[in-house]
């Protein structure tokens, strides 16, 4: 751009006459002068343009924090800047608003109790929160990227909206309703699965159809047996006066079973509305050792060995966790002193306790013969034994539910015959 005017200065100053050392003089000097000018000019322009240029490159690596410094306004490079810097600001803002609204949505998913998934098209696992880690008894970040069916829940990617859904067995099978939505992420479509727990609300919809059943069977036998046991004893004080001899005799014991009968069904009812109608636990705080102390010396059937844990102090009501561990530690020691026992003919029941995480467990152990039908151990009315009422285990099973606990029997898994009761309630127990 200054080759024209340097030109043209030369040919004035040639036309002029002018001396040639003076000539190049002042053409170097009006070249010096003209490239600081561009310089100053270049400065001015590329130096801006270079400092938007490393904030738009910030930008685009999602780094906010870059401004552009000393705009100012009535200016098209100064307003350029104060725009992207107003776009930075807004960018940052957003951005803080998602981080916020993450950390809210994290911490939400952890703290619900309902297990909660994430799954992409392929059925890998891309979310999980805390209840499904405990659910699963997975490391989140390990389970990540893991296909459904590692974890047993492929049933879930083809479940549809309130099915049920089913893990575990035995009596502490948890059931879940199934809930599904869908998301978009980057563009790909996710699957989203909630899992609603309903176990507790099924157990005790089922404690009040017996309960319900109970009644309505007491009502009804009880207005039976009332006038049976009434004629019964009636009629056995004038039998003797009636019957002679013999006959008298076989009349009277026929009578007495027919009253005997009447009066332990009547036990039985009696026994049954007791369970349905169990209060609510006090809770106080109570030494673990010496209530376990105490139940151990109401059984002198069988040799019971206390086997020692730790120092533990739980809030229970220690009548009723008393009471299922008496109704467990019975079942054990007739288990142990049945006709069908592999021992060598010592009965022994053992009784010990530790802590796992915020729950006491309480174990009892015996040497019988074991579970045989593990499916109807919970059911009222159903026993084993020829003189059972079927009402040990339930009320046991009770207790600790209202301990928002859990009783759970299965057979020995160390090589020797019998069963194992475990009752399981956690240290500070809320009702």
């Amino acid at each position: 751009m200054g080759l024209p005017m340097i030109a043209l200065t030369w040919a004035w100053m040639h036309s002029q006459q002018i001396d040639g050392s003076i000539v190049w003089l002042v053409l170097l000097a009006l070249t010096g002068s003209w490239a600081f000018v561009i310089s100053l000019l270049m400065e001015h322009i590329t130096r801006p343009l270079q400092t938007l240029a490393n904030v738009v490159a910030a930008l685009r690596e999602d780094d906010y924090s870059f401004r552009a410094r000393g705009a100012s306004r009535n200016d098209a490079m100064g307003d350029l800047a104060l725009e992207i810097n107003a776009l930075a600001g807004m960018l940052q803002s957003q951005r803080a608003n998602a981080l916020e609204a993450m950390a809210l949505v994290e911490r939400v998913l952890n703290s619900m109790q309902s297990p909660v998934f994430a799954f992409n098209p392929q059925g890998q696992l891309r979310l999980i929160n805390t209840a499904a880690e405990r659910m699963l008894h997975i490391d989140a970040k390990k389970a990540i990227g893991l296909p459904a069916e590692s974890f047993e829940l492929a049933y879930l990617l083809e479940a549809s909206d309130d099915d049920l859904f089913s893990m575990g067995e035995g009596q502490q099978a948890a059931r879940w309703i199934v809930k599904r939505a869908t998301f978009r992420l980057s563009g790909i479509p996710h699957t989203l699965i909630v899992l609603s727990d309903v176990s507790a609300a099924l157990r005790e919809e089922e404690r009040l159809a017996w309960a319900r059943l109970i009644r309505v069977l007491g009502h009804e036998i009880n207005n039976s047996l009332a006038p049976i046991k009434s004629i019964a004893e009636s009629l056995r004080g004038r039998v003797t006066e009636a019957i002679p001899g013999k006959q008298s005799t076989d009349f009277e014991r026929g009578l007495g079973v027919i009253e005997n009968r009447a009066e332990s069904l009547n036990r039985f009812l009696q026994a049954y509305r007791q369970l349905m109608g169990l209060p609510a636990p006090r809770l106080e705080p109570t030494a673990l050792a010496p209530l376990i102390a105490g139940v151990v010396q109401l059984e002198t059937r069988v040799l019971v060995k206390i086997v020692e844990g730790v120092e533990t102090t739980v809030s229970v009501d220690a009548d009723q966790i008393q009471q299922a561990l008496i109704n467990l530690l019975r079942n054990a020691a007739e288990a142990a002193l049945g006709p069908d026992t592999n021992h060598d003919g010592t009965a022994c029941v053992e009784i010990e306790w530790e802590v796992v995480g915020g729950d006491v467990v309480i174990g009892i152990t015996d040497n019988g013969p074991g579970l045989t039908n593990a499916s109807n151990l919970f059911v009222p009315f159903y026993t084993t034994k020829p003189n059972g009422t079927g009402i040990g285990l339930v009320l046991a099973q009770q207790i600790a539910q209202a301990h928002r606990g859990s009783v759970e029997l299965r057979n020995r898994v160390d090589g020797r015959g019998g069963c194992r009761a475990e009752l399981r309630i956690p240290v500070a127990a809320s009702t």
